[in-house]
């Protein structure tokens, strides 16, 4: 077994939604890429989780950033299979490294203060890490074609950490506040994805999940490929 497959075998555990997804990337070095930036991604939301304490979880993120800047300067990639994989992937470390400083934000132990501070967040992460991933399938892509999708699962994913008493979302935001503005999301995402190439599809199609986990529920491995497969089928979510 390579480090691309312990990439994909560590996104498969861990990120399942976004690992199926993946499935439907049809090149399979465009899916190894992809692959990388969903594990380097989780790597990253890891870490406030598996701390004790703020400063451990800015050295760690710091470790990422610092990594990123390294490939962004020229510099050899560190020797880790997912700086490695991403050294290789040709996509923009700046971004990366944008991605692992907006992370920090999940040390704070904070709710956040507003709907503003909230999609800010959503966009820095789960955002960026879509239009990444939609960018390596098509370098043409529009961001703001998938930036509604995006903003549904992160803010579902929110939702589903609260469940989980990890999350930071404004604490007068009710589960039926958060619902109503994933659905809103999902609203505005719909025309937007019209833009959005096929070959680049599969990098928002885990927004065809949001509506249900909004709702609290939790989907089995069945539903989740047969929601994913629809949305790849028919371009909708």
């Amino acid at each position: 077994m390579d480090d691309t497959d312990d990439l994909d075998d560590l996104v498969r555990r861990m990120d399942p939604d976004r690992w199926l997804a993946s499935r439907f990337i049809a090149d399979r070095r465009a899916r190894a890429d992809v692959v990388a930036l969903y594990a380097f991604n989780y790597q990253l939301a890891r870490v406030a989780g598996g701390v004790s304490n703020v400063l451990m979880g800015e050295i760690r993120l710091t470790w990422w950033r610092e990594a990123m800047e390294e490939l962004a300067a020229g510099a050899p990639p560190r020797q880790h299979p997912g700086v490695l994989a991403l050294a290789a992937s040709g996509v923009d470390p700046v971004a990366l490294a944008t991605m692992a400083q907006a992370r920090l934000a999940d040390l704070d132990p904070e709710p956040f203060a507003g709907e503003a501070q909230v999609l800010a967040y959503v966009d820095a992460t789960a955002g960026a890490l879509a239009v990444l991933a939609a960018r390596r399938l098509d370098p043409a892509v529009d961001p703001h074609a998938v930036k509604g999708a995006a903003r549904a699962y992160g803010l579902a994913g929110l939702g589903r950490l609260r469940a989980a008493g990890r999350s930071r979302l404004p604490d007068d935001w009710t589960d039926t506040d958060l619902a109503r503005r994933v659905a809103a999301q999902l609203k505005a995402a719909r025309p937007a994805l019209k833009a959005l190439p096929v070959a680049a599809f599969p990098a928002v199609a885990t927004a065809a999940l949001a509506r249900p986990y909004a709702a609290g529920r939790d989907l089995g491995e069945l539903e989740k490929r047969a929601r994913i497969t629809w949305a790849v089928a028919t371009g909708r979510v």
